[in-house]
């Protein structure tokens, strides 16, 4: 392997570090993923990196969470066949993920190509600002709601703050998070759902983007950089959510309106 390739490997290797790291804390991974590699001289990666970084992050979070998933799954089957009142608060539980997802899945499908031929640095910096505002704003807020006081209505206003985030620099779990804090739900419900919300449309992008990946001519020869991006990606990410879940429990969310502010304003006078 020439000294090119072991180059291209690290470059990928912390490409794939900056995706797992700020993939569960709200201050953009898309977002930071541009930065990164123009930095790096990469350029874009497109579609198949995409895909494949996200899907390490994707497992990450599926195996922080494998225990609530399993739960939720067997007990909705459950009371399904059953009707058994014990299980209806994990049936309920599901029923608003699926509301929740909605947002995104129908302005990811109508509007991905727009947004991706529509994004510079200064957008990034822009939205980085927004996150930033509303993190500042519900930083003090300390909720009530827990999963078995979740609404449709809830459900559905925190779904449209995860399709708001398909625009890179607005932060996905930020989105999502600031919106379930700012109608009531308590820190850990609001992070347990913003998770749940990640995992089907994640995981539906991963499902339409298989044949990209398939068919990617370049794939034989980027196995070995893709493969040491995914495993920096799934363990980055795993640190990174055990990480935030601390922050959310001590509530020190205003730390990220700072970086938001700092990395925003760095982008409008270098960029």
């Amino acid at each position: 392997m020439g000294d090119l390739d072991i180059i291209l490997i690290i470059k990928m290797i912390i490409v794939g570090l900056v995706q797992g790291f700020t993939e569960p804390i709200p201050v953009s991974s898309s977002g930071h993923v541009m930065i990164a590699s123009e930095i790096l001289g990469l350029g874009e990666q497109g579609f198949t990196f995409a895909i494949l970084t996200n899907t390490a992050s994707l497992v990450a979070i599926l195996f922080i969470y494998r225990n609530d998933i399993a739960r939720l799954t067997v007990n909705s089957i459950r009371y399904v066949k059953t009707k058994d009142f014990r299980y209806k608060g994990d049936f309920r539980f599901v029923f608003f993920i699926v509301i929740g997802t909605i947002p995104a899945g129908v302005l990811g499908i109508l509007l991905s190509d727009f947004i991706a031929e529509n994004v510079s640095m200064t957008t990034i910096a822009l939205m980085l600002f927004v996150t930033g505002i509303a993190l500042w704003l519900i930083r003090n807020m300390k909720g009530k709601k827990g999963e078995s006081d979740i609404t449709i209505k809830d459900a559905f206003i925190v779904g449209l703050g995860q399709a708001i985030a398909l625009t890179p620099g607005i932060s996905r779990s930020g989105a999502t998070i600031i919106s379930a804090v700012a109608i009531g739900m308590k820190p850990d419900t609001a992070l347990r759902f913003s998770f749940m919300l990640y995992i089907p449309v994640s995981l539906g992008g991963v499902i339409l983007g298989i044949s990209d990946f398939l068919y990617e001519p370049n794939k034989a020869d980027l196995a070995i950089p893709y493969l040491a991006a995914f495993i920096a990606t799934l363990l980055m990410t795993y640190i990174a959510l055990k990480w935030f879940m601390g922050i959310m429990k001590s509530g020190k969310l205003s730390f990220f309106t700072y970086y938001c502010f700092l990395i925003g304003a760095l982008l409008l006078i270098f960029f």
